[in-house]
């Protein structure tokens, strides 16, 4: 490894660690705390008209996080790349105009130890709601979110456990899919129904097919979710495992567009991910795209970057930088 290799690579671990650094500070922020900031600490901030919402919340977080941001360059580089570009002021509004949020309605039951409930956000309680930002240099920016009132949300709990929510996160993470579903369409991954109510009403859809191996599921969106549905006829609802389908059922059925949902988070999906990636040569006229791609990519990139890492610091790494920024690049292309 030449001695710019070394500078780039130096970079590179250097925007690793950076990323690993504020994942960690959102996840125990997000876990443990997320409601520390309320409504009043931002009007306190913001009455005057000299400082906006966003920027109020971003200096809070910094407080929160324990940054020094006049001391240190790398706090405010965390400020300045980091926190600020991932800000974002949610209109409630926007959601509960959703075709979804309007048509179906949830009712507070519970059966066969499952519930059906309404829960909620508090004003400027802290969300991911949206998928990861990849930037050109390998940074990773997760979206944070923040309604100025109250929101409320469906979920579904599995003897007193939350199982399943329909949030913003999941909402915005399938925009993209619901724009370019079209044709003959399959899901892997039932949940609430959003992906395929929202495709169903789509006049350049023709079918969607929704393959769930829970029965339970299946059994809770006919009785509660179904009914709402404007065009029921053109979905089909297939019990079964997602690879066994993708491997043996969905190679002769034409699908024009695949979107992949199976998974709870980046850390159990992402072996998801790349075992259905191996199937998509089995279809090849057909589109795939999958559910929050970016922190799925992340994740993958994390793994290599790590190995990396232990290479370098041991002496062993015989790879130039070039090899390895391809490869950074090739694992966001779904690269086998």
């Amino acid at each position: 490894m030449t001695h710019t290799d070394k500078i780039k690579l130096d970079r590179l671990i250097e925007t690793y660690n950076t990323n690993f650094k504020v994942t960690q500070l959102y996840a125990a922020y997000l876990e443990n705390f997320p409601e520390i900031i309320t409504k009043e600490m931002i009007d306190t901030l913001t009455d005057d008209g000299a400082i906006e919402k966003k920027d109020a919340i971003a200096a809070l977080l910094s407080e929160i996080f324990g940054l020094d941001t006049d001391g240190s360059a790398a706090d405010r580089r965390i400020l300045r790349d980091y926190i600020i570009p991932s800000l974002r002021l949610l209109d409630a509004k926007k959601y509960e105009d959703n075709p979804y949020y309007r048509a179906v309605r949830l009712p507070d039951v519970t059966a066969r130890g499952w519930q059906f409930k309404n829960e909620h956000y508090a004003p400027y309680r802290a969300v991911i709601c949206d998928d990861m930002i990849l930037g050109k240099d390998f940074s990773e920016v997760p979206p944070l979110g923040f309604f100025d009132r109250r929101f409320n949300f469906p979920a579904v709990l599995e003897d007193g456990n939350e199982w399943m929510t329909l949030t913003p996160v999941d909402l915005d993470t399938c925009e993209d899919a619901i724009a370019a579903s079209h044709g003959k369409v399959i899901t892997f991954g039932l949940g609430l129904g959003y992906y395929a109510f929202m495709v169903a009403r789509k006049p350049e859809v023709d079918s969607i097919t929704v393959v769930e191996k829970s029965p339970e599921v299946i059994k809770l969106f006919r009785e509660y979710v179904l009914p709402h549905f404007e065009n029921p006829e053109k979905l089909a609802l297939i019990e079964a495992d997602a690879f066994e389908y993708a491997e043996k059922v969905m190679p002769g059925e034409g699908y024009d567009y695949a979107f992949v949902d199976t998974w709870r988070d980046a850390s159990d999906g992402t072996p998801m991910y790349e075992r259905m990636i191996a199937l998509e040569h089995l279809s090849p006229s057909t589109t795939f795209d999958y559910w929050i791609e970016g922190f799925l990519i992340s994740r993958r990139r994390a793994l290599y970057i790590e190995e990396i890492i232990r290479l370098y610091e041991a002496g062993k790494l015989d790879t130039g930088y070039d090899e390895i920024e391809k490869r950074l690049l090739d694992l966001g292309k779904r690269i086998k």
